[in-house]
């Protein structure tokens, strides 16, 4: 494995004579962003942008405005006194020259004339690199107050623009749209995110940050790998000892395991405070402390050690302790001696499994460079650009969800625009119900006709949606006709249809619309000579015009009751006689059962015993049967 002797502040400063840096084959990738131009027309495209190490990038998102490039003070690098606005009310993205200054402190200046982002034209031809921000000073305070995003675009676009941007007056504003949706790769439901750091907290702002980071962010984290959707793995950088200078009192206070794993002295002297080696050793806990809780079920468990250690067992209160840190692993519950077993020996001359896999972890692989920034947060493979801050980062990490799959947490007010308040999303949907196909995402919204209460409605999503399957008439009748008076409901679902709209009996229409059939006035019904017929909702009623007669709905006539009363008569007798012979039938069935059962009985009888009536006392019982 190639290794990598990178000196570091203090432990540069005071080895930097005695360290032989191996040739290695680094890689840094610079992150990107798409710049696209909309207007004016004859300069159209695509081009890339590479995104700045501070503010916030909008990650999964867009944002679409008007390039303004300032007169005076171009690189950004003083205090402008006015506020940049577009003519047409769009966002300003304003075009800043490099040089002179920090990055950081042109997105600074330009965020407090009002842009919403800033794009940096580079001053010479070379590929495109990464924007970071200067070492922490009184003087840089304002890094963390910046929350636009910023990208650096190269030489030869950045002239173009600024030309445009020249002539908007008389051709028109140059519009640009920044695009984030693909700087982020979402390729299924589960975010895979690392986060290389260090347990010191005595390196500065730098430290300060990582350490608000994780407080703040623990519970967002937790939230996401209890419920599934997403995988942690925190890592630690470490370097190495030269063979040559293994022995020297730099390399043995700053090494363990004989110089193959190394940290700078944290307090930048050699003989006061805590020594590099105190921080590798407890960097390698942390390692083991997450891979213990992984092979318990609680992978979520290194944020709670990695609080409470921060809290409990700090440099600057002289805490940074062996008994400090497992009295923190045993107040988690886990089990200390797991853990032990995982870190291992210090110092035996020997690798250590988990910080030699570290060492290689930090070698660019696919996609992702080099680590050589640290904090480095790494998300589906990808390094992210921006502050290490709760809400930033948790967007970054949202954006890496397929669209459709992201948790809830993703959808918080605080963190995206629900698309769907506005218009519904230009989405169909059921006033009657306020069922709805608009489904808001982290990346905007999807219109898909819904499953409600198990009933699945399939349609275009946009234009219309209709409810099919069983059940589909408990969701307003299925989307069909219904309509109530008094206490009767008529409806054209039928539960008996997966699909479709069909009127009822009584109604007639496409089953969307119904209206009541005139039975009588069609003569549909109560259509005999003496028959009298009113028309009702849904039905009718049919009588006789006679008073002395009877209406019968069945055969659809009217017959007096004087008849009536005849027929009754007629209908008991013939229900009697049909009873009676019923009676004699069983009878005779009965006894002509019998009579073939002792018939039957007789027979067999015969063959087993004698019977006087055949004068066969003598003979055996069994004919065939053996004399012995």
């Amino acid at each position: 494995m190639a290794r990598r002797a990178w000196p570091f502040l203090a432990f540069a400063a005071v080895v930097a004579a005695m360290v032989v840096v191996m040739p290695v084959r680094g890689r840094f990738v610079v992150e990107k962003s798409s710049v696209r131009v909309l207007a004016p027309e004859h300069i159209r495209g695509h081009h890339d942008a590479a995104i700045g190490n501070f503010g916030v990038p909008d990650y999964g998102g867009t944002l679409t405005g008007v390039v303004l490039y300032p007169d005076a003070k171009a690189t950004g690098c003083a205090e402008f006194h006015t506020k940049f606005k577009s003519k047409s009310g769009r966002p300003v993205i304003l075009l800043l020259d490099r040089g002179e200054c920090y990055f950081a402190l042109k997105s600074w200046n330009a965020q407090q004339a009002g842009a919403a982002a800033v794009l940096i034209a580079d001053s010479i031809d070379e590929q495109l690199l990464t924007m970071d921000t200067p070492e922490a000073s009184p003087d840089t305070e304002y890094i963390d107050k910046i929350n636009i995003p910023s990208a650096l675009v190269n030489r030869a676009f950045g002239e173009s623009l600024k030309k445009m941007a020249e002539k908007a007056e008389a051709e028109g504003e140059v519009v640009v749209k920044l695009d984030w949706r693909e700087s982020m790769p979402h390729p299924d439901e589960r975010v895979e995110y690392e986060l290389w750091t260090n347990s010191n907290d005595e390196c500065g702002p730098r430290c300060d940050e990582q350490a608000a980071f994780v407080k703040s962010f623990r519970g967002h984290a937790q939230i996401l790998e209890r419920g599934g959707y997403a995988r942690f793995t925190p890592h630690y950088i470490t370097w190495y000892c030269p063979e040559a200078f293994k022995l020297t009192r730099q390399c043995q206070s700053q090494c363990i395991n004989h110089g193959r794993y190394c940290a700078p002295d944290p307090e930048q002297d050699f003989g006061a405070g805590y020594e590099g080696k105190d921080v590798v050793v407890e960097n390698l806990r942390q390692l083991c402390v997450h891979r213990v809780a992984n092979e318990t079920g609680r992978p979520w468990a290194w944020w709670d050690y990695a609080m409470d250690y921060k809290l409990r067992c700090s440099m600057k209160e002289k805490k940074y302790s062996k008994t400090c840190a497992e009295d923190v692993v045993t107040s988690l519950g886990l089990p200390l001696d797991k853990v032990l077993e995982c870190m291992g020996d210090p110092e035996a001359d020997a690798e250590n499994a988990v910080l030699t896999k570290e060492q290689e972890d930090q070698i660019g692989r696919g996609s992702r460079g080099d680590v050589t920034i640290l904090p480095t947060l790494v998300i589906n493979d990808v390094q992210y650009r921006g502050k290490l801050e709760r809400t930033a980062v948790l967007k970054a990490v949202c954006a890496g969800f397929k669209e459709g799959t992201e948790p809830h947490v993703c959808l918080s007010d605080d963190i995206e625009t629900n698309e769907c308040l506005h218009r519904n999303g230009g989405c169909w949907r059921d006033q009657a119900t306020n069922v709805t196909a608009c489904r808001d995402t982290y990346r905007g919204r999807v219109c898909e006709c819904p499953v409600v209460n198990g009933v699945q409605y399939e349609g275009d999503g946009y234009t219309h949606c209709k409810a099919v399957g069983p059940g589909r008439c408990a969701l307003n009748h299925g989307g069909c006709w219904s309509e109530t008076r008094g206490e009767h409901t008529f409806s054209a679902c039928s539960d008996n249809a997966l699909t479709g709209c069909r009127c009822p009996s009584g109604f007639q229409g496409d089953g969307h619309t119904c209206e009541d059939l005139d039975e009588c006035k069609e003569k549909l019904a109560c259509t005999c000579p003496d028959c009298r017929c009113k028309n009702t909702w849904g039905s009718y009623e049919c009588g006789c015009s006679k008073g002395n007669q009877i209406y019968i709905r069945g055969e659809d006539v009217c017959i007096a009751s004087s008849m009536s009363r005849f027929g009754w008569l007629i209908g008991i007798l013939v229900v009697s006689c049909a009873a009676g012979l019923g009676v004699a039938g069983y009878v005779f069935y009965k006894y002509r059962l019998r009579s073939y059962m002792d018939s039957e009985i007789m027979a067999i009888m015969s063959q087993y015993m004698p019977l006087d009536s055949q004068n066969n006392e003598h003979q055996p019982l069994r004919q065939h049967a053996s004399d012995a």
